[in-house]
């Protein structure tokens, strides 16, 4: 009892109920709160730290930077902005001026990339059929997936397609630069509430074990040094009997995607790709091909009850 009357405490003030109310529909930085409600950074820090004090915010550090966002179990907030009038002027203010900013982040972070020459697209760079492995990615999964991490993230479009059915959707990646598209673009869109983005190197998820439903990694290994750790790792956060998507390119002779898009690995044959989902604790189910000017294939798995993932030596 002592926890929930510290929440509604917490809770009961305008302010703290306007930063509750943004905080549901994305994540955002102080600055980014300072800008929208229009109040000092030290005024809205001590706003802040109560709300995560109590609970019903959580703050995810990111470089030098941290964000704010409505936890996925804060089911008491959700009640209490329920219960607020849709028609509020200064809640539809709020809005308003949250969808002009996190649209502008979402140009100046698209014009990055183009400025700095990033190929942050890798499917249209590479002429692959998007929306033929995206189908083939939603196919692989159940109605309702649950809890779903996406590792590798980039732009988020996996948790966009995601966010009417998973029960939550976790995006992770290195780069804070893709981060910053990715949340733009959610928040923008309205897709804040069930979807997340955070900073994680894929070798060390700081994430517990068995917390997720579904993991996909999607053009992602074969950026990787070591796709056996990657793995593991993923496994490692899957519920026992969960289901692991493994979408990559298949094997092929293409130098020069090594040399000039910075690839570590030539696309993956069955066999090794197998190898190292039974040492990561999974088993492989059918693989499926999707054609394209190169081959892509998405390898899916189940996590195996009881298993205890070890990294093998690479074999490729």
């Amino acid at each position: 009892m002592d926890k929930f009357l510290a929440q509604l405490r917490a809770a009961a003030e305008p302010t703290r109920l306007r930063l509750l109310a943004l905080c549901a529909r994305g994540a955002f930085c102080v600055t980014d709160l300072c800008e929208v409600l229009g109040q000092s950074q030290p005024r809205l820090s001590r706003h802040l730290k109560l709300l995560v004090e109590a609970g019903l915010l959580e703050r995810v550090p990111e470089g030098a930077n941290a964000y704010f966002q409505v936890p996925a179990d804060a089911g008491l907030v959700h009640q209490l902005l329920a219960r607020l009038p849709e028609d509020d002027q200064m809640l539809a203010a709020d809005r308003r001026q949250a969808a002009r900013l996190a649209a502008e982040r979402a140009r100046e972070a698209s014009d990055s990339f183009r400025r700095h020459g990033a190929d942050w697209d890798e499917m249209r760079a590479l002429g692959l059929p998007a929306e033929a492995i995206e189908a083939a990615l939603l196919a692989a999964l159940p109605e309702k997936p649950g809890r779903v991490l996406d590792i590798g993230t980039g732009t988020g479009r996996l948790l966009e397609l995601l966010a009417g059915r998973a029960e939550a959707a976790l995006g992770v990646d290195a780069s804070r630069d893709m981060l910053a598209l990715a949340r733009a673009r959610l928040t923008e869109r309205g897709l804040g509430g069930h979807c997340a983005v955070r900073q994680a190197d894929m070798y060390r998820l700081p994430l517990p074990d068995a917390g997720f439903d579904v993991v996909a990694l999607q053009m992602v290994l074969h950026y990787a040094e070591d796709p056996a750790a990657a793995l593991a790792e993923a496994a490692r956060v899957l519920r026992p009997d969960g289901l692991l998507l493994v979408v990559d390119l298949a094997a092929h002779e293409r130098g020069e995607l090594l040399e000039h898009h910075a690839h570590r690995w030539p696309g993956f044959d069955d066999a090794g790709m197998a190898g190292w989902l039974g040492a990561a604790g999974c088993a492989g189910l059918p693989p499926v091909e999707i054609d394209g000017p190169l081959a892509v294939r998405l390898w899916p798995a189940r996590r195996m009850p009881g298993a205890v993932a070890v990294t093998p030596a690479l074999t490729f």
